[in-house]
């Protein structure tokens, strides 16, 4: 039995991904002056470990080589070592993982950098085991030769850091400027459609992420141009990951990422930014499509959010973990024995037609690709389809599948469960409180639109400095870590689409006095958009940043909020602060549009005819309510809607005094259809305020 080991440094962090570390023999430092001083001081280099609590190849890196007293013994000769939580410092991450990309031409965690004390990297490297195999330096080979070279060619190295810094800082620093014109969307389009996989959806190969702001991008340039393949391409996609094993059919929610093309193989992670990414696209999808296939698939992924995400306080955790019992997706995977023991002879044969049930298993293992004899639920028919070939209607279908579901579910909660990260994070929970608002309004659910509420009333009540500013992360009643620009630009965005479910005045008063913050703290007088970090950073260098990865960049998101703020307020200097971002990034944009897809939809709100609308009306008057209820149902992604109380005495007038000019017609509750600034003539009538929702084609605005 392994003996329990003294702490380290971590064991006073909050991080649970520093927790997990907490009793290697490795003397880590959390990142801060401390460690830097001690490296000044001996004179040895830095050995920086950056992960995340659940990430896999980091638990492998930690178990073969953290915990290894041969190699905590040669680290903490060599180097002083620190390790940082990427989800809690992504500012750090973002810099040493541009270096390691830079240095060896790809990324990933756990990240591995070597650098000098004044934190200039000169190694760079993702996952290294304990000793050399399959190409990859082990461990207990690169220190030596390390500290050999720190001992006998440091002029060397501090030279060759000095040189990857300065290339670094250009690379940061030097963005491609220049004017978006619509030409790009077509270009954008063109591209998705090059890289489209027309057999599974998705696009390009394995490995394949759920890559949200493509279909966004999708949907909307289908809505702009009638172009029916942006919509097949879109649903193609959503059907097939609704279908494979990245998504968890039993306990719903998306795994992080599919292994395979098809989208069967997952791995295993659950991340909340999936989750409330993923709830947005099908919400727009119904919305478009009023497919009722993708309204349960909202369903369902908030039933999981609600169920296993959900805080006491009703704020959202981060994540679960791939792994339980040390095994990746043992929770998810079951054995023929186990489904025949469940359920009944009549569910177990349907179940294992609909999920691909085999008695010696489907499921191999991800590295060694020896069978395991277990089962990963997949369906390679829809619901539809398998009702017609097993000749059952679909209702019954449905419900015995259901009900054979939720049994398999009650056996899967007495598993021993993936670990799950509590930390709460300021922007994912924005994005999971946008998608919550836009769910609850578009399919008028209290529920949805109450969880949103008290997720934003409690992040701003305790997470909010002294000054009114954010923090960045949550754990234990504490806040900690000054806000990033993607902390104020999604939790914006949530406050826009929460006001627009409730349009509770205080939450745009939010939304407008968290965007004034952000412009104090992030905007770039000089050459214009939001640097990542605010006035104070901590790295040699302030990154602006416009590419959208699994999350969309903080830039494009801030982009879409100043458009939307504007229109919603009347505030024209708005729209020329997201004309100066998309500008600003335009020749980035313009080499690699396929990198920038949320930049795209920014601008395709900035171009598109989707309307504001303002009704004057109060939410106790039933034609009020039809108007909204009007406004939801139509097929407009990015329609601003404002409500203006008749008795004028709910605060609207004073962030958006230009709807001092909206009257009522002859006292009843009265639309306006505005676009571009110009209003139609106004109409009480709920067949017209439809008709005038219809959008035009592009180019004529109205």
């Amino acid at each position: 039995m392994r003996k329990r080991r003294a702490p380290n440094r971590l064991a006073s962090e909050k991080s649970p991904y520093l927790q997990q570390h907490a009793f290697n023999p490795v003397d880590w430092y959390p990142w801060g002056e401390e460690a830097f001083e001690k490296a000044r001081a001996q004179d040895k280099p830095i050995f920086l470990s950056i992960g995340y609590s659940t990430c896999h190849w980091c638990h492998v890196m930690k178990r073969e080589s953290f915990e290894d007293d041969d190699v905590a013994r040669l680290m903490n000769k060599t180097f002083v070592a620190i390790k940082v939580d990427r989800e809690e410092r992504p500012d750090i991450d973002d810099y040493y993982m541009t270096a390691c990309q830079m240095l060896t031409g790809t990324g990933g965690w756990p990240l591995t950098i070597i650098m000098n004390p004044e934190k200039k990297p000169f190694f760079a490297a993702t996952y290294l085991p304990r000793e050399s195999r399959y190409g990859r330096v082990g461990l207990l080979q690169l220190i030596p030769r390390i500290s050999t070279i720190w001992q006998t060619q440091k002029a060397s190295i501090v030279k060759s850091a000095e040189e990857i810094s300065t290339h670094l800082k250009r690379l940061t620093q030097h963005a491609k400027a220049g004017e978006l014109s619509e030409n790009i969307l077509r270009d954008g389009y063109n591209l998705l459609n090059g890289a489209y996989d027309r057999e599974n959806g998705g696009f390009g190969n394995a490995p394949k992420f759920p890559t949200s702001q493509n279909l966004l991008f999708l949907l909307r340039y289908f809505i702009e141009t009638k172009e029916e393949k942006s919509l097949k391409m879109a649903e193609h996609t959503l059907k097939s990951m609704r279908m494979g094993g990245l998504y968890d059919h039993i306990g719903y929610g998306f795994h992080r990422y599919s292994t395979d093309s098809s989208w069967h193989l997952p791995h295993f992670e659950k991340m909340l930014y999936d989750q409330a990414l993923l709830t947005i696209v099908y919400c727009e999808a119904f919305q478009i499509t009023k497919d009722s296939y993708y309204r349960d698939t909202v369903r369902q992924i908030i039933t999981y959010v609600l169920r296993d995400m959900k805080s006491p306080e009703g704020v959202f955790y981060s994540a679960e973990d791939a792994e339980s019992e040390g095994e990746e997706g043992k929770y998810y995977l079951w054995t023929e024995d186990e489904i025949r023991k469940i359920l009944g002879p009549s569910e177990y044969d349907l179940i294992v037609r609909i999920f691909n049930i085999k008695s010696e298993g489907n499921y191999d293992d991800e590295i060694s690709r020896i069978p395991t004899g277990r089962n990963l639920l997949y369906m390679t028919d829809n619901e539809e389809t398998l009702a017609r070939e097993l000749d059952i209607p679909l209702d019954e279908f449905t419900d015995r599948m259901n009900r054979a579901r939720r049994k398999m579910f009650a056996y899967r909660v007495q598993r021993i469960p993936p670990h799950k990260d509590k930390k709460v994070l300021c922007d994912w929970n924005g994005l999971m409180i946008a998608a919550l608002s836009r769910a609850a309004r578009i399919f008028d659910n209290e529920e949805w639109q109450h969880a949103a509420k008290k997720a934003a009333d409690f992040i701003l009540t305790n997470m909010r400095t002294s000054q009114a500013d954010l923090y960045h992360r949550y754990i234990d009643g504490q806040p900690a870590i000054k806000g990033f620009l993607d902390d104020y630009a999604s939790l914006i965005w949530g406050l826009i689409e929460l006001y627009q479910a409730t349009f509770e005045t205080s939450y745009m008063k939010s939304a407008l006095e968290l965007n004034e913050r952000t412009l104090v703290h992030f905007w770039d007088e000089e050459g214009g958009a939001f640097f990542f970090t605010s006035e104070k950073g901590e790295l040699p260098v302030r990154r602006k940043e416009a590419y959208d990865s699994a999350i969309p960049s903080g830039n494009s998101v801030a982009a879409s909020n100043q458009i939307r703020l504007g229109r919603l307020t009347g505030l024209h200097d708005l729209q020329t602060k997201a004309s100066m971002i998309l500008n600003h990034f335009g020749g980035e944009i313009r080499t690699n549009p396929l990198a920038h897809m949320n930049m795209l939809v920014a601008l395709n709100q900035m171009l598109s005819s989707a309307p504001a609308i303002v009704i004057y009306g109060d939410l106790s008057e039933q034609n009020t309510v039809d108007m909204i209820r009007t406004v939801n149902n139509v097929r407009i992604l990015d329609a601003s809607i404002f409500l203006l109380p008749a008795n004028r005495d709910g605060g609207a007038i004073d962030f958006a005094p230009s709807m001092k000019a909206f009257v009522p017609s002859n006292g009843k509750t009265t639309a306006y259809v505005c676009r571009n600034y110009r209003c139609e003539t106004p109409t009480c009538d709920i067949k017209k305020l439809s008709q005038m929702l219809t959008p035009p084609a592009r180019g004529d605005h109205g």
